[in-house]
């Protein structure tokens, strides 16, 4: 068969990570759907499964069209329904809007790299369901009293313009340090909200993770967590800004399995990327220089705490290789033998 509309390379490569990342939030909000106790959350968690369904299943009919064999992902094998409870009520929310914040930045990607039109249809489909969700779940988290507020400002009462370079100073000790501007709490407070998140989902992971390199892996995640944490409370409590407290330990004592310890793998490799392309967004807006030295250090670790990651999944056989082009080199010296 001739296909009158093949997709790029870019195109089967932005498909891959789509569908195996739908496919492991499937299998999490499956569980979490299983443990729920809310029924608000419960319909917000099972809406979205269906919405994801619905593209999963038009993801692996292109495949099929295109002649191109569909991902692994991650299969009813990777989740155990019948396991404790891990995580208390809450926090299943709290992780899928975090899980939505990560999808609209690759939606974005994604949608940049797409040039065919069923592509792009799938990826403008997604990032409608995803900014849907992403507002749900936060109108839901701020009702419950679950979610916590940036820091309350003084309004802008008039424009002004900065004038003198030392606006962007921090790092001479013999000078005063100026207040922190607004894009630099939002950030400070996006960082310790986003890190609270991972630190408890990282704790859970850890707790149930069956592979003692895992465990291991997990453990050094939720301690840079920690660390990312006291990073952005410090800055703020510096320039006296009072920040509301992050939400407590919402973990239970439960040490069995509710996740392959290949799925949890996954998971903190995607969430890694995010915390990686966060820390760099923080970096190129935070105008004083200290905060932008503090944020390129936390891109570092994490960086390093991913590659980490990924050495381990490749050393237990659980990252699936992404497509790549012809190594023709191979090719040609195959055919002179």
């Amino acid at each position: 068969m001739i296909l009158t509309n093949p997709i790029s390379s870019s195109e089967v490569g932005t498909l891959w990570l789509t569908y195996e990342e739908k496919t492991m939030i499937m299998r999490m909000l499956e569980y979490f759907i299983e443990k729920a106790d809310d029924k608000e959350a419960r319909n917000i968690m099972g809406g979205l499964w269906q919405e994801l369904n619905f593209y999963v299943l038009k993801m692996e009919k292109l495949f099929e069209d295109q002649g191109m064999v569909k991902p692994f992902g991650y299969t009813s094998g990777d989740v155990n329904l019948e396991a404790p409870k891990l995580f208390d009520n809450g926090f299943d929310i709290m992780f899928i809007r975090l899980l939505k914040e990560v999808s609209m930045g690759m939606y974005t990607i994604n949608m940049n790299m797409a040039y065919n039109d069923k592509v792009m249809e799938i990826y403008e489909g997604l990032t409608t369901v995803t900014q849907k969700i992403y507002k749900i779940s936060t109108l839901y988290l701020l009702d419950k009293g679950i979610l916590t507020l940036p820091p309350k400002v003084t309004m802008p009462k008039s424009v002004e313009f900065i004038e003198n370079k030392s606006y962007l100073s921090g790092f001479n000790p013999l000078s005063e340090k100026r207040a922190l501007n607004d894009i630099e709490i939002g950030f400070l407070h996006h960082m310790i909200e986003v890190n609270n998140i991972g630190m408890q989902l990282i704790t859970g992971f850890a707790q149930s993770a069956q592979n003692d390199d895992v465990k291991k892996f997990l453990v050094k995640g939720k301690e840079l967590a920690k660390k990312q944490i006291k990073i952005a409370e410090d800055i703020l409590l510096e320039s006296d800004v009072q920040f509301s407290a992050t939400s407590g330990s919402t973990v239970t004592t439960s040490t069995s399995p509710a996740f392959s310890d290949r799925l949890m793998m996954h998971c903190i490799y995607l969430l890694n990327g995010f915390g990686i392309v966060g820390s760099s967004f923080g970096t190129f807006f935070s105008m004083r220089n200290d905060i932008a030295l503090k944020t390129t250090l936390i891109a570092k670790d994490v960086y390093f705490y991913g590659q980490e990651g990924i050495k381990l999944k490749i050393k237990h056989g659980w990252f699936e290789e992404p497509p790549q082009m012809e190594d023709r080199n191979k090719i040609i010296k195959k055919g002179k033998e």
